[in-house]
């Protein structure tokens, strides 16, 4: 059973989804928000940072329209509001999340030398 949470907003403008997917923890989450392609279980998005801080920068993407909040089956998870952000900021989202990815592996690729 999938339920929307609370109506998502409108997608911000072009300078607010920047800003939200500026800082390192937030795009990682909207990352592998990309990679999953579909809803993911809070939890799975984070690593380093604790669940009230995760909270807060959730909090930022949802309010930026970046990602909506969906429980499924009891369990709160983020979805990437893929097709809105086509629509308002053509090409955005997956030029930010190929950079992103790149920098991943070159970052993996790097600790494993």
């Amino acid at each position: 059973m999938t339920d929307a949470s609370e109506a998502a907003p409108p997608i911000a403008p072009l300078p607010a989804v920047l800003g939200a997917l500026h800082d390192p923890v937030r795009l990682e989450m909207v990352r592998r928000l990309r990679n999953a392609g579909a809803a993911v279980r809070c939890g799975a998005l984070y690593d380093a940072i604790n669940k009230s801080t995760a909270t807060h920068h959730f909090k930022i993407l949802r309010e930026a329209g970046v990602i909506e909040r969906l429980v499924i089956d009891g369990q709160t998870c983020q979805r990437l509001r893929t097709d809105d952000l086509e629509a308002a900021l053509p090409g955005l989202l997956d030029v930010v999340v190929d950079a992103a990815n790149r920098a991943h592996a070159d970052a993996t690729a790097e600790s494993r030398r």
